[in-house]
């Protein structure tokens, strides 16, 4: 009976914990949730290809489509483990987008991996002729539409593929997917700090790791949502008003008071009068 009673208030206890502690599932692992907010990295647009249907949470009122912030969050560090998997060496970063040439160039200072930002040079991995020949074990493009030519010669060679896609990509020919908002220079610019410092705390590479500012190339600050932002400014519209309402009631009054008081010195002074003529 006592094996019993210690049995059932161990359970208790166990259940309790489980209930009250936060679920590990509504967490992200990498960062905050606010850093993908304030860099808009759940953003899609209004094309939502087959494929990433799956990681939309849900569109906006101006249709551009949402994506759900847990997978950005998961898919990204699951591309982060598998290029842990290859030195400096070993692997390619194609970044044809504008937005994101500042944070692949920081990626290539810190962690030493071959880079190609503005122009890939096409052929580079399937044309042995070519004095720029070059072998990889895995490349990296940043958007599987302007990195084509990359994402071509590399199923060519057949070596891996690690894309960052948004919700208008196809992502058929992509091995492992991180999913994103590839357009912008601060979503890129989260990637790539949380890419650089969890490959150089994996390969054990000694420099200091600029801050998420530096790689975006801006302050990041967190835009309150539309909704609140509406309702704070009509709430600060009403206080204004009611105390707009409130002065020109005080005015009022402070006015009706002087004229009463006007009134009650000229009846005083002409009783004053009056009283004097009698007296004379």
């Amino acid at each position: 009976m006592v094996n019993e009673k210690e049995k059932t208030i161990t359970t208790t206890k166990v259940e309790k914990t489980t209930d009250d502690s936060p679920k590990k599932e509504d967490q992200t692992i990498l960062t905050p949730l606010e850093d993908y907010i304030k860099t808009a990295s759940y953003l899609g647009m209004k094309v939502i290809t087959p494929t990433m249907r799956k990681y939309v949470y849900r569109r906006r009122l101006d249709g551009l489509a949402i994506l759900n912030t847990l997978l950005v969050d998961k898919k990204l560090a699951e591309g982060i483990d598998f290029i842990k998997q290859f030195k400096p060496n070993e692997w390619t970063l194609v970044c044809k987008r504008e937005a994101g040439w500042r944070a692949a160039k920081m990626f290539h200072e810190l962690t030493g991996v071959r880079t190609f930002t503005k122009k890939y040079p096409s052929g580079i991995l399937t044309n042995t002729r070519l004095d720029n020949f070059i072998e990889t074990k895995m490349i990296l493009i940043c958007d599987p539409w302007l990195d084509k030519n990359a994402l071509a010669d590399a199923k060519n060679v057949r070596v891996p593929v690690i894309g960052i896609c948004d919700t208008n990509n196809h992502t058929a020919d992509i091995d492992v997917i991180m999913i994103g908002n590839n357009k912008s220079n601060k979503s890129l610019g989260l990637f790539f700090w949380l890419m650089a410092r969890e490959y150089m705390k994996a390969h054990k590479i000694d420099k200091p790791l600029p801050s998420l500012e530096d790689f975006v190339g801006e302050a990041l600050v967190l835009e309150e949502p539309r909704k609140k932002k509406l309702a704070r400014e009509k709430k600060e519209q009403e206080l204004k008003s009611g105390e707009g309402a409130i002065e020109e009631k005080m005015k009022a009054l402070a006015e009706k008071a002087d004229e009463e008081s006007r009134e009650s010195v000229e009846d005083e002074s002409i009783s004053v009068g009056e009283k004097v003529k009698e007296g004379v």
